[in-house]
């Protein structure tokens, strides 16, 4: 064999040597393209399983860990975002007897057991409890126990006494603003106030996360509270109701209806509390509609001149009532001086002029035909006349009798008086910035200016002396008011209310306070009438609120009411 042919063979060898090793790498790699590729599918699948899971599948057993990480109720705060309502993790104490699978649930008696928990829980009823253990019936001893009973009775040694840990809602303001927020049932509904119409937002897995606020802002609302109980306490008053309320927007500062309730603790003692003076009871409100009826007559021109005297010193006598003042004021009155002074007989007289078709149509335009406008559910209907306004039907409904309404129905009439002449709805939701409701023009600018005039007038030289509060100028009417009862009206039980604004040069609020049935007290000088009671609430929760509010006491600034001040001599200097 010849060189040439050796070379040749092994030239040949390295060629096929070569060959075989690229199929064999080319192979590998093949492989190893389809073993990722089959991974790749497997991975894909079970992260497009655990999606779908997540997003579309999910039940409450298999929450989503955004979810497990939310209050099962979301919060409620106020304006400034303090918290009103909220939930927690609280123990219970349950009765097991299934813990054990063989032998007696307990392993002392019943009658031991029962006397261990009341020595534990001493406002447990021990018969009852003594019962259910003998029983063997599974069910809640108490439904809510502190953590530190729950580790005396877990020392017990009982296996069959259980403690689950569950949702509470929990109201860090105790019965503050009871009425606005309401409550949570047992079966985790809300009820009555806000809990009840925020319900959907604070259970929804997409919104509870986010707090439900309300209008209310709490320092306002706890000051509105302590002052209204104190009026009760001097007056000796068996409730009372009380608004502060935004007279561009409708917002509720505060609303309180007291006696209140504790929304920690609903029982049979408080169930009576937890209906709402202010949104739910109707009232007739007496002289502080007397306002409304001025100015519907000066928007219509039958009243022309405001020093227009009318005779004050005779009981008007229709259809077989007689229309009379508690005293005699004078001889005649102006307009000024009738409202100042708090006169029936002018009043009637002034609603006789303007007419029945025109005072209703302005009643109707504050709505005081309807039920009160704001969220909560629980709202009075209107006791409302009805058909055509006879002529002693618009002479008593013009100084509040013959009609009854909310004292919520009061507080947006008098917004719309002082603000311009726009009625807007009151609401218990938190608005945006600059975000204002829609309204309806009720009084002329004009008329609503005299009317912010007058109330100042009232409270300066009139019978809201006792509301007045140094810088903060006040204005306002008082209004007492017998209350009906079976074969007419009751003389010796009164509603006492006073509804006032401030401050009367740039009206920002409106505070609206009555008490019900108070008495004569050393306190009040022996008088039940709203002069002496209702009056001075609003002369001490003014000064309280006001700086909380933005507005200082500055007794260089008030309303100019000069124009006027010739028509009551006697009084201004």
């Amino acid at each position: 064999m010849t060189a040439l042919s050796v070379s040749a063979r092994v030239s040949t060898g390295r060629r096929l040597l070569a060959t075989s090793r690229q199929r064999s790498l080319l192979l590998a790699k093949w492989r190893t393209l389809w073993v990722l590729a089959v991974f790749g599918a497997i991975a894909a699948s079970a992260i497009f399983r655990i999606g779908f899971l997540g997003l579309f599948q999910h039940t409450p057993e298999q929450k989503t860990m955004a979810e497990k990480l939310l209050p099962e109720r979301g919060e409620i705060v106020d304006r400034k975002g303090e918290p009103l309502a909220r939930e927690f993790k609280a123990y219970a104490l349950r009765f097991n007897p299934e813990a054990l699978d063989d032998g007696p649930p307990l392993v002392k008696s019943p009658k031991d057991v029962a006397a261990a928990l009341v020595r534990i829980l001493p406002d447990l009823d021990r018969d009852k409890v003594e019962a259910q253990l003998a029983s063997g019936k599974k069910g809640y001893v108490r439904r809510r126990i502190l953590p530190e009973d729950a580790n005396r009775i877990h020392a017990l040694g009982e296996p069959a006494l259980e403690f689950p840990r569950e949702p509470e809602r929990y109201y860090p303001q105790g019965s503050m603003a009871a009425h606005v927020l309401g409550f949570v049932s047992a079966d985790g509904e809300g009820k009555v106030g806000m809990e009840a119409v925020y319900h959907k937002h604070l259970t929804d897995p997409l919104t509870r996360g986010e707090p439900a606020q309300v209008s209310i802002d709490a320092r306002v609302q706890g000051a509105l509270e302590d002052e209204l109980g104190r009026g009760m306490a001097l007056s000796n008053a068996k409730g009372g109701a009380a608004v502060i309320l935004d007279v561009d927007t409708g917002e509720l500062l505060a609303l309180a209806s007291l006696p209140a309730f504790n929304p920690n603790k609903i029982d049979q003692a408080s169930t009576p509390n937890i209906f709402n003076r202010v949104t739910n009871q109707v009232y007739e409100l007496g002289s502080t509609f007397k306002p409304i009826s001025f100015a519907a007559a000066i928007d219509a021109g039958t009243i022309t001149h405001l020093g227009k005297r009318y005779q004050a010193s005779r009981a008007l006598e229709l259809s077989g009532f007689k229309i009379r003042d508690s005293h005699v004021i004078g001889q005649s009155l102006n307009v000024p001086q009738a409202l100042m002074y708090s006169s029936n007989i002018v009043t009637a007289q002034i609603a006789d002029e303007l007419g029945g078709e025109k005072l209703k149509a302005t009643m109707e335009a504050l709505a005081m035909n309807k039920r009160p406008a704001v969220e909560l559910p629980a709202k009075g209907l209107p006791l409302w006349p009805q058909g055509k306004w006879s002529r002693i039907t618009t002479m008593t409904v013009s100084y509040g009798h013959g009609i009854a309404v909310t004292p919520l129905h009061l507080a947006s009439a008098y917004a719309s008086l002082v603000n311009g002449g726009i009625w807007r709805p009151a609401t218990l939701r938190r608005l945006e910035v600059g975000e204002v409701p829609t309204g309806r023009r009720v009084f002329k600018a004009a008329t609503s200016a005299r009317m912010r005039q007058m109330l100042r007038m009232t409270v300066v030289y009139g019978t809201g002396k006792k509301a007045d509060a140094p810088g903060f100028r006040i204005g306002g009417k008082t209004g007492s008011a017998e209350k009906p009862g079976q074969g007419g009206y009751r003389r010796s039980t009164l509603v006492s209310t006073f509804a006032a604004a401030f401050p009367m040069d740039h009206p920002r609020y409106v505070i609206i306070v009555m008490l019900d049935e108070p008495k004569g007290t050393a306190a009040t000088n022996g008088q039940r009438t709203a002069a002496w009671n209702a009056a001075p609430v609003v002369g001490r929760v003014v000064p309280r609120i006001g700086p909380l509010l933005g507005v200082m006491p500055d007794e260089t600034r008030d309303i100019d009411i000069s124009d006027l001040r010739p028509l009551i001599p006697g009084e201004a200097h």
